[in-house]
C-alpha cells in the first residue's frame, strides 16, 4: 500500500510545494487539496502547510478556518486521521479548535527568521514516532506571530497527558513553557510552528531533521491499514 498524503493550499499559501515535496521524500503519495473544494479525496493524512492563508487577515487563521476543506479536515481528525499544521497551519489548527491555545506576537513583536534547535517531547504522536525521546533538531523558523500561548490550566493539562510534542532549546519568541509544538489528545493532530518541511535533506536545508515527522506519518498510516 502506498500512503496518501493530502497537502491544502489557500490563498496566500507559501510552502505547499515544500511540504509536497517532503511528502514524496518520505515515500507517499502527495495529493494536492484545494481550499474551495469540501472533498479530502480519500486521503490518509493531511498537511496544512505555512504561510499567509487568506492574507491572515483578521487574525492568522482565523479565515481559513471557515474554507471549505477545513470542514472535511475537522470532521476527519476527529475520527482519527492523521493532520500536521506548520506555522500558519498551526494556527489554522487552533483557530479551528483541533488544538489548544492560540499563537500571538512574537515577543519584542519581530518576525523571527533563523534556524532554531527543538527538542522532542512526546514520540507517542502520529507525527513523531520515528524520533528518540529528548532528540534535537535543527529547523527553519520564520512567523512574526509564532508565541503559544494557553491558560495554565491548558499548559498544566498538555504537560500532564505529555502532549507537549516540541519544546524550543533557545526560546526565540516568547512561547509560553517554551513550547513550539503541541497535539491533540488522541496524538493525531500535531501542530508546531517551525518548518520540518525546509529539513529534509542536508543539501537544501540547515538538516535532514525534519523528515522524521513524514515518515512518522507513513507508519501510523500503514500501521492503521488492514
Amino acid at each position: 500500500m502506498s500512503a496518501r498524503i493530502g497537502v491544502i493550499t489557500f490563498p496566500g499559501t507559501l510552502d505547499d510545494v515544500d511540504a509536497a515535496r517532503a511528502v514524496r521524500l518520505a515515500g507517499a503519495e502527495e495529493v494536492s487539496l484545494w481550499h474551495g473544494d469540501a472533498d479530502l479525496k480519500g486521503v490518509d493524512a493531511v498537511v496544512v502547510p505555512g504561510g499567509f492563508s487568506y492574507g491572515d487577515y483578521l487574525r492568522c487563521g482565523a479565515i481559513a478556518k471557515f474554507a471549505p476543506v477545513m470542514g472535511e479536515v475537522i470532521t476527519a481528525a476527529n475520527a482519527g486521521l492523521p493532520v500536521l499544521g506548520i506555522c500558519n497551519g498551526f494556527q489554522v489548527l487552533c483557530e479551528a479548535g483541533l488544538l489548544p491555545g492560540a499563537l500571538t506576537r512574537n515577543a519584542g513583536l519581530h518576525f523571527i527568521c533563523r534556524d532554531v534547535w527543538l527538542t522532542v517531547d512526546s514520540i507517542t504522536s502520529a507525527w513523531t514516532s520515528r524520533y528518540e525521546s529528548g532528540a534535537e533538531l535543527l529547523v527553519p523558523l520564520k512567523s512574526g506571530e509564532g508565541r503559544y500561548v494557553a491558560s495554565e490550566a491548558v499548559l498544566d493539562e498538555l504537560e500532564g497527558e505529555g502532549r507537549v510534542v516540541f519544546r524550543y532549546a533557545d526560546n526565540p519568541n516568547g512561547s509560553m513553557r517554551d513550547i513550539a509544538g503541541v497535539s491533540s489528545a488522541n496524538g493525531r493532530v500535531v501542530g508546531l510552528m517551525p518548518h520540518p518541511e525546509h529539513a529534509t535533506e542536508a543539501l537544501t536545508g540547515p538538516s535532514d531533521d525534519g523528515l522524521g515527522l513524514f515518515l512518522s506519518a507513513l507508519d501510523a498510516v500503514l500501521a492503521a491499514s488492514p
